[in-house]
Parts: structure tokens; C-alpha cells; sequence
């Protein structure tokens, strides 16, 4: 499974792997720990061992359990950086696993790519534990060594058909987006619609897990209850945190600059509020904001409209407007004629430094664009 850039999870770190750390958290410990005990009964039951042995058995097997998840996300690992995507960790957690990357596959063909390569590895490893484990029937059916094949196998089959399921967070539903978004050329509509997809998911694995008991004449047990509602769970999070990404991108893919800019007037930095007022009076269309230019044309400052304003009418021809003005880092402007991801690029750069810049056509100053009329542009629904 693949996650984009977040926190980075809590665990040990045990190595590193496609140059980003490997993480054992602890809910792993704690998922192992109850699937030993869960298969201890099933491994008495066929190999005939002591409970001692049954124990000792079901904890080989976790252990190639936890071996095929790392198998599983060092191809997710592997192939995204093959398509030129950072990795920036691999985890595994208490319900299986994931690959943090540090971007997005640039292709909806790299996409399906690194998402379909780890379930494709489970479903390699299943069918080759599987092949072994038939080659062993004649003579080993029962033992130990068969047994570990046998769970390796169906671990390794369910884990791979489950992960390509069509619906994020599911490794399908990256197929699935990248499906949609090959398409209709639009990545946040793919990411809607595997979404969407991975919440119906979400919802059917836990009526399957609840109603299946009950429709053969039973009760869930608590154990299977709970696994089926963490993983119901897990998975509307999942799908939810995606829907809510599809729409955040879709707003994104809308900003423009010329949109959400403020016009302005562009007055030389040594003028007075005098210079201003007569600038503001001869604009095309009403503005209240200003940017100061330098001797070159530079925009080096914007004014603060309340300031300005607060001086009166008899002082303004002798008020310097470097005295009512807020001075902005050098190359703080953007063009007027960005939008979508490349506009919320250029404007996020430069909000680390400064919350105003200086909106330009060319040379011209035309306006400012303020990080805060961003931001509620972006959620705005």
C-alpha cells in the first residue's frame, strides 16, 4: 500500500531499504502476537505437535508473514523509484503495511505501475509456496514444513487479491484512479472515484464480516469482530481522506492568480502619500492596494492600506511612502498568469518568507496576492 507525504510513522527503525528507512511499529508486535496465538490451534490440529511445538510453529509463520509484507512494499518501494518518485520510508503496521513516498508518480501508466507491483509480488510468492507445497504433498502432507507453505500460500494469495480490490486505500484503487485519470485526463476525478469505490469497500467488509456468521446460523466471534471492524474502519479512513484530497485538488486545479489577486497601483518607492493619491485617482478601475517600485522597476514593498490612510490630508505631501509601507523580500512576485498547481507552487515558495507579493504581467505590476486569500480560496467548498 502506498501512502503520500505524511509523518513519519512511530517504531523501530531495523534498516533501510530503496534508501528510506524500514519501520517496524508496535502495533506489528501486537498484531503478531495475536496471530500466533490464532493459528497455534490450527497448526496442533494438522502437524500433531505439543503445544510448545504449535506456538513455535505459528511464530515461524508470522515471521514469513511480516517477511512477504516487506517483500510487498519493497516493490511498491523499488518500481516508484524506478519512475522517479523519492521513497521515504516503508512501514510495517498492526493492520499489514505501507510505502510513504515523497511525491506523486508523474503518469496514470507509473501510477498503476507502483501500485500493482506489490499485490503482484504477494501473488507470486503465494503461487510459488503453493507449487512447493503441492510437490510435497506425496510424501510431507501434514508436516510442519508443508503446513508453513500451505499458510504462506493463502496468506500470500488473500493478502495479493484483497490489495487489488478497486478502491483506495487499497493498492486497486491506485489502479483504479490511474484508470480514471489515463481517461478523462483528470487525477483528483480518478482519486473521487476510487474514493467513493473504497468507502462502498469499506462498508461491505464489514457486513460480510458480521452477516456471514449469521447467515450460516452463528455468532461473530469477538476476535473476527474486531478484526473486521479495525479494518472497516481503516479502510473508510482511507477512502474518506482520499474523497476529501480529490476535492481539495479539484479547488487547486481552479486558483488562478488573476483570479484571487488584488488590483493595485504601482508608484515609485521614493514618492509621497501625495504620489499615491494621485496614482489611485488616475487607475482604470477603483484599487486600495500599492506596490513600491525601486529606480529598476523592482517591486520592493507594499503599501499598508491603514496606515496610508490614517495620515491626513495635510501631511501627505510631505509623508514619505516608505513610512506607511512593508518591504518585500527580493524576487517576491509572481506572474499573473499562473494557475492550478504551478500557482499554489509559486505562491506556497514564497509564503514561507512573506504573507504579500507583487502580482506581474511581464514587468507591469498589476496587483498583490495575499497568502491568506489563498488559503480561502482553497477552502472554500
Amino acid at each position: 500500500m502506498q501512502t503520500p507525504r505524511d509523518a513519519r510513522t512511530r517504531g523501530w527503525v531495523v534498516g533501510r531499504a530503496a534508501g528510506a528507512p524500514v519501520v517496524v511499529s508496535p502495533g506489528w508486535v501486537l498484531a503478531a502476537v495475536v496471530l500466533t496465538v490464532l493459528f497455534a490451534p490450527t497448526v496442533r490440529s494438522i502437524a500433531f505437535v505439543d503445544e510448545v511445538g504449535a506456538y513455535a510453529v505459528s511464530a515461524v509463520f508470522v515471521l514469513l508473514l511480516l517477511g512477504s509484507v516487506f517483500l510487498h512494499e519493497l516493490a511498491h518501494a523499488l518500481v516508484a523509484r524506478r519512475q522517479g518518485v523519492r521513497v521515504e520510508e516503508l512501514a510495517v503496521t498492526l493492520l499489514g503495511g505501507h510505502t510513504r513516498l515523497g511525491g506523486s508518480a508523474p503518469t496514470p501508466r507509473a501510477s498503476a505501475l507502483v501500485a500493482a507491483s506489490g499485490p503482484l509480488v504477494n501473488l507470486v510468492l503465494g503461487g510459488a509456496a503453493w507449487l512447493a507445497a503441492e510437490l510435497l504433498a506425496p510424501t510431507s502432507r501434514g508436516s510442519v514444513v508443508w503446513l508453513l507453505l500451505v499458510a504462506a500460500a493463502l496468506a500470500n494469495g488473500f493478502v495479493g487479491l484483497f490489495n487489488l480490490v478497486p478502491g483506495l486505500p487499497l493498492d486497486g484503487g491506485r489502479v483504479l484512479e490511474a484508470a480514471v485519470w489515463r481517461v478523462t485526463g483528470s487525477r483528483s476525478r480518478g482519486t473521487a472515484v476510487a474514493g467513493w469505490v473504497g468507502r462502498a469497500v469499506a462498508v461491505l467488509v464489514v457486513v460480510w464480516g458480521v452477516g456471514r456468521p449469521l447467515l450460516a446460523g452463528g455468532r461473530p466471534d469477538a476476535v473476527g469482530l474486531l478484526w473486521t471492524v479495525l479494518i472497516g474502519a481503516f479502510l473508510w479512513s482511507g477512502a474518506g481522506q482520499a474523497v476529501r484530497a480529490a476535492r481539495a485538488d479539484g479547488r487547486a486545479a481552479r486558483v488562478t492568480v488573476r483570479g484571487l489577486m488584488r488590483p493595485a497601483v504601482a508608484v515609485p518607492a521614493r514618492g509621497t502619500l501625495l504620489d499615491l493619491d494621485t496614482a489611485v485617482a488616475h487607475a482604470a478601475a477603483p484599487v486600495q492596494d500599492a506596490v513600491l517600485l525601486a529606480g529598476d522597476g523592482r517591486p520592493v514593498a507594499v503599501v499598508d492600506a491603514a496606515a496610508a490612510l490614517s495620515v491626513p490630508d495635510e501631511r501627505r505631501a510631505r509623508t514619505a511612502l516608505s513610512a506607511v509601507a512593508l518591504p518585500l523580500p527580493e524576487g517576491a512576485s509572481v506572474d499573473v498568469g499562473l494557475t492550478g498547481p504551478d500557482a499554489l507552487r509559486a505562491v506556497a515558495a514564497l509564503a514561507r518568507v512573506t504573507p504579500t507579493v507583487a502580482v506581474v504581467d511581464g514587468v507591469r505590476v498589476v496587483g498583490v496576492l495575499r497568502s491568506q486569500d489563498v488559503v480561502r480560496a482553497l477552502r472554500a467548498t
